[in-house]
C-alpha cells in the first residue's frame, strides 16, 4: 500500500504502471447536447459534438461501425457550440454555457486542448469560422470578432458587437459573391435577419435587417451557385415554421460610396411594410415582400461595390419550429443536386430540391423548391423533435444525420437504385441524455442495463459477428423501460429478467419479451435456448399517462403493435430502441414509506433488497424481498439512522452488506427466518458512499467522501468482528468500489472511482490481503470527469479467453468499457 503525496508521484508512477499495464476503452456511450450548434461535421467524416462537459468525436466513415471513441475534457461547462475550423479537420472550436471558447488541435495523431478563453460573460449560443476569422455569439447579448494568427489557440479580439439586448441564435460566414469581403447573417432572438459586412478593415457593419419571418430565426446556412453562377444563397429557418430562401448577387445598378450609405428608402419600406399588414375583416394570405436589400462594401481603390439581397423562395413543410438548416457539400467533381437539409421540432427532418416547371408561357422553365425526402417521425420519442442536423461524408457520397431532443443519433445513407435516388436508415450512436446512477451486468456478462435520470434503462451489449471482425463492437441493444420518475438502479434476476428502482415508492419487476431474446440470438449475443417462448410476451407498450409497461400478446385486441424486433438481424436504431424493446412489468414491490434509493440482488437471484431515503432510523431500514412470492422475507433490517447509499450480498449470499449517509457500514447474517443484524462499525468521517465484496468472499471494501477506501477482513472465520486491514488513501472523495469477478494466478483488483471522475485499479493477492499495490490511474482524459456512480467487472462466463474488462457509469452522462491486460504486473 502506497500514498500519493505529490502531483509528481502521481504522474510517475502512473507511466511506471502504464509501461506495465495496458488498457484501451472499448465502449463509451454518450449523447449530444440539447443545442443545435453542439455538433458538426469536418470535410472528411469526424463528427464532433458536445456530450455533457465534453466534446466527443465520432468517425462515421468507420467500417466497423464503433461510435464514440473518443472524448476530449477541458471544459467546466456544458457544451453549447461546437465547429470545426474553415477548412481544417484538426482544429475543433466549442463553447460552453460558462461563457469559454476553447480550441482543440490534433498533434502528432493526438487531440490537444490549446486554448480556454473566458469569450463571454454569459452562455455561447453561437459560433463560425470563416479562414482567419472567428465570431462568437453569446447571451450577453453581444458578438465578438476574433482574429486568428498562425495556430488555432493564438486569437486576438477585434471588435465586439452589441445586439441591443438580443442574443445571436446562429451566425454564418460567407465571402460575398466575387469578393473577398465578408458577409456575416445572425440569427437572433427577433424575427428580423442582421447582415454585417467587413471590406479590408477588418470591421463589421451593419448593412440590412431582412424582414419576412413572423417568429424568432433560429438557424442560418449559406451556399455558393444554387440559384446560379456568381449568385450566394441564404437559407433562414424560423421558429414560425417556414424557411426562406434569399440571393445574394452583383447590383446591376452601381451608384457611389456616398449614395449608399442609407440603402433604402424610408416612403418604399413604409408602403411594402402597408401590403403585409391586414384589414380588420380581410382574408387570404399574407403578400411576400419582393423588397430588394442593397448593400456595398469597399473594393479595390477603394472604390464600392454594390450587392442585392432579394428573397426568393418560401419553403413550407415542418409543422413546427425549425431548428438548423445544412447546405449538402459540393464536392469538386460533383454534379448532384443542390439539397437543403432541415430539422424541426415537429420531429421530422426534410430535404428540399429545386426542380424546373414550366412557366405560363409553356416557353420557359422556372425552379421550384419541392420537398423531396421526409424522414423522422419517431414513434415513441418523447417531446422535442430534433435539434440540429447536418451533412456527413461517407466514401462517395454523404449521410443526412440528425439528433433529438433524447441526445440519440438518426442517420440516412443514399444509394441510386435503377438510376432513382434511395434513401435508407443506416446505424448511429445513442446514449442517456442524464447522469447514469446505476450499472449492473447479466449474470454471466452477456450485456449490461445502465439507469440514468433521464428516466431509462437501457442494455448494451457487443456485436461483433455484424463486422466479420473478432473485435467486440457495443452498442445500445433495447431499451426496456422508459419512466416518468428518474431511475436510480436496475440489477438484472437473470439473462431476461431484472428489477429496478426509481425516485417513487416501488421498485418494479420486467421481464424480456419474445421479441428481445430473438435479437440478441440473431446477434450472436445470448444464444441460450428459451424455456416457455409461448409464454413470453411478444412486446410491450406504455399506456398513455401511465407508468407500467403493459405486455402484448398475439391476441391482444385493439392494439398496434410495435415492430416485430424478432425479424431484425442487425442492431436497432433509435427508432426502433425508442418504441418496440420495452420490456412488459411483470411484478411491483411495495413496502417503503418514501422514495427508494438503493438496490441489492442476491447471487442466487433468491432475494432482492431495497432502502429509500430516510432521515430517521424508521425509515432508514433495509427490505428484502423473496423472487419467488415477492413477500417480505423475515422483518425489515434495521440499524442505520439515515438513508441507506449502497447494498451488497456476499458472494455465497451469508451476508448482506450496507453502507449509509450516517457514516456507517452493517453487516445482516442470514438465518431461516430472514436476515439479522450482526456487526456495525463508523470507520469513516463522512457519507460511505459504496461498498464491495470480493469474490472470494473473505474481504469486502468501503469507499468515502473522506477519500479513503478501506479493506475489511475477519481476523477468525468464526468470529463476528470485521477489523480493517488496508487503508488506501486517495487524493478525492472515493465514490464507486468494485472488486474482479475473479482472480488470476492468486491476484485480484480493485477498481476505485472518485468524485472527480478519475479511476484506479489496485491489484493484491489473496494470501496478503493487507497490502495493495496501485498499477493504472485512468485520468480525465481517458475516464470520466465527474462523479462516479458505479463500476463492475465484467463475470468471464460470457468469454473465458479475453482479459478483464470494467465497466462505468458517470454523472457525465456517459457509460464506458475498458480492457486491460497484464494487470497483475507490478
Amino acid at each position: 500500500m502506497r500514498r500519493l503525496d505529490s502531483k509528481h508521484e502521481v504522474q510517475k508512477l502512473e507511466s511506471r504502471a502504464m509501461a506495465k499495464s495496458q488498457v484501451t476503452t472499448t465502449y463509451i456511450s454518450a449523447s449530444a447536447n440539447r443545442h443545435s450548434q453542439a455538433a458538426h461535421s469536418s470535410n472528411d467524416s469526424l463528427v464532433a459534438f458536445g456530450s455533457s462537459k465534453f466534446v466527443a468525436l465520432w468517425n462515421t466513415a468507420d467500417g466497423t461501425d464503433r461510435g464514440v471513441y473518443e472524448t476530449l475534457h477541458g471544459h467546466e461547462g456544458v457544451v453549447t457550440c461546437v465547429r470545426f475550423a474553415h477548412g481544417q479537420d484538426d482544429v475543433i472550436y466549442s463553447g460552453d454555457d460558462k461563457g469559454y471558447l476553447g480550441c482543440w488541435e490534433k498533434i502528432d495523431s493526438k487531440w490537444n486542448s490549446t486554448l480556454s478563453l473566458k469569450a463571454h460573460s454569459k452562455a455561447l449560443s453561437a459560433l463560425a469560422s470563416l479562414e482567419n476569422c472567428i465570431v462568437t455569439g453569446s447571451s450577453d447579448a453581444t458578438v465578438r470578432i476574433w482574429t486568428r494568427y498562425g495556430t488555432g489557440s493564438n486569437l486576438t479580439e477585434v471588435q465586439s458587437i452589441d445586439l441591443k439586448g438580443k442574443f445571436a441564435l446562429d451566425i454564418q460566414l460567407a465571402h460575398l459573391p466575387g469578393s473577398t469581403s465578408l458577409a456575416m447573417a445572425v440569427a437572433m432572438t427577433e424575427r428580423q435577419i442582421g447582415i454585417w459586412t467587413r471590406s479590408e478593415d477588418n470591421v463589421f457593419i451593419r448593412a440590412a435587417s431582412l424582414p419576412g419571418h413572423e417568429d424568432w430565426v433560429k438557424c442560418l446556412a449559406f451556399a455558393n451557385d444554387i440559384s446560379g453562377p456568381g449568385i450566394s444563397t441564404l437559407a433562414s429557418g424560423s421558429q414560425d415554421g417556414t424557411i426562406r430562401l434569399w440571393n445574394i448577387e452583383r447590383h446591376a445598378k452601381m451608384q457611389s460610396s456616398s449614395q449608399q450609405t442609407n440603402g433604402s428608402d424610408d416612403l418604399l419600406d413604409k408602403f411594402e411594410a402597408a401590403l403585409g399588414d391586414f384589414a380588420e375583416e380581410e382574408e387570404g394570405g399574407r403578400q411576400i415582400s419582393m423588397k430588394r436589400h442593397v448593400i456595398a462594401v469597399k473594393g479595390e481603390e477603394s472604390k464600392s461595390i454594390q450587392f442585392s439581397i432579394t428573397f426568393d423562395a418560401l419553403l413550407i413543410g415542418h409543422e413546427a419550429g425549425v431548428t438548423s438548416l445544412a447546405w449538402r457539400p459540393q464536392r469538386n467533381g460533383s454534379d448532384a443536386t443542390p439539397a437543403l437539409l432541415s430539422t424541426s421540432t415537429d420531429s421530422s427532418l426534410i430535404l428540399w430540391s429545386p426542380t424546373s416547371m414550366p412557366s405560363s408561357t409553356g416557353l420557359e422553365s422556372s425552379s421550384v423548391w419541392i420537398n423531396q425526402q421526409r424522414f423522422g417521425d419517431l414513434g415513441g420519442q418523447r417531446l422535442g423533435g430534433f435539434v440540429g442536423g447536418f451533412w456527413s461524408r461517407c466514401g462517395e457520397g454523404d449521410d443526412a444525420m440528425a439528433w433529438g431532443w433524447n441526445g440519440s443519433w438518426r442517420r440516412w445513407r443514399c444509394t441510386v437504385t435503377g438510376g432513382r435516388d434511395v434513401w435508407n436508415e443506416v446505424g448511429a450512436i445513442t446514449g442517456h441524455n442524464g447522469p447514469v446512477r446505476g450499472l449492473s451486468w447479466s449474470p454471466r456478462g452477456e450485456y449490461m442495463i445502465t439507469a440514468s435520470l433521464d428516466q431509462s434503462t437501457r442494455i448494451h451489449g457487443p456485436v461483433n459477428h455484424l463486422t466479420g471482425d473478432s473485435t467486440d463492437i457495443w452498442h445500445e441493444i433495447g431499451r426496456p423501460q422508459i419512466h416518468g420518475y428518474d431511475l436510480l438502479n436496475a440489477v438484472f434476476l437473470d439473462a431476461l429478467k431484472f428489477v429496478s428502482v426509481a425516485d417513487e415508492k416501488v421498485a418494479r419487476v420486467f421481464e424480456a419479451p419474445r421479441g428481445f431474446a430473438s435479437l440478441t440470438r440473431n446477434l450472436g449475443i445470448f444464444t441460450d435456448p428459451l424455456n416457455d417462448p409461448s409464454e413470453r410476451a411478444i412486446g410491450a407498450t406504455v399506456p398513455p399517462l401511465g407508468l407500467s409497461n403493459k405486455a402484448l400478446s398475439e391476441t391482444t385486441d385493439s392494439q398496434v403493435l410495435p415492430t416485430d424486433a424478432t425479424m431484425l438481424n442487425r442492431r436497432p436504431f433509435e427508432g426502433e430502441l425508442a418504441s418496440t424493446t420495452l420490456w412488459p412489468e411483470t411484478e411491483k414491490i411495495f413496502g417503503h414509506g418514501y422514495e427508494l434509493i438503493s438496490l441489492g440482488v442476491s447471487h442466487s437471484n433468491k432475494y432482492v433488497a431495497t432502502a429509500c431515503k430516510a432521515t430517521t432510523s424508521e425509515h432508514a431500514v433495509i427490505r428484502v424481498y423473496s423472487t419467488t412470492s415477492w413477500q417480505l422475507f423475515g422483518q425489515p433490517l434495521p440499524g442505520h439512522s439515515l438513508s441507506v447509499t449502497r447494498i451488497a450480498f456476499s458472494p455465497d449470499d451469508r451476508y448482506i452488506l450496507s453502507v449509509s449517509r450516517d457514516r456507517t457500514w452493517r453487516l445482516f447474517e442470514h438465518t431461516d427466518g430472514g436476515y439479522v443484524p450482526t456487526t456495525a462499525e463508523k470507520p469513516h468521517a463522512r457519507i460511505i458512499w459504496d461498498c464491495a465484496w470480493a469474490c472470494e468472499g473473505d474481504i469486502f471494501a468501503t469507499a468515502a467522501r473522506d477519500k479513503l477506501v478501506k479493506v475489511w477482513q475477519r481476523q477468525d472465520p468464526q468470529a463476528t468482528k470485521w477489523t480493517a486491514i488496508a487503508t488506501l488513501k486517495l487524493k478525492e472523495a472515493a465514490t464507486a468500489v468494485a472488486f474482479s469477478t475473479q482472480n488470476e494466478s492468486g491476484v485480484r483488483h480493485l477498481a476505485i472511482g472518485l468524485e472527480t471522475g478519475e479511476m484506479l485499479i489496485y491489484s493484491g493477492e489473496v494470501r496478503e490481503s493487507k497490502v495493495w499495490h496501485e498499477v493504472l490511474i485512468l485520468e480525465k482524459s481517458a475516464a470520466h470527469i465527474d462523479h462516479v456512480y458505479r463500476l463492475a467487472w465484467r463475470p468471464h462466463a460470457a468469454d473465458e479467453n479475453r482479459g478483464e474488462q470494467l465497466a462505468s457509469c458517470s454523472e457525465d452522462g456517459t457509460v464506458r468499457l475498458y480492457s486491460f491486460s497484464n494487470l497483475s504486473a507490478r
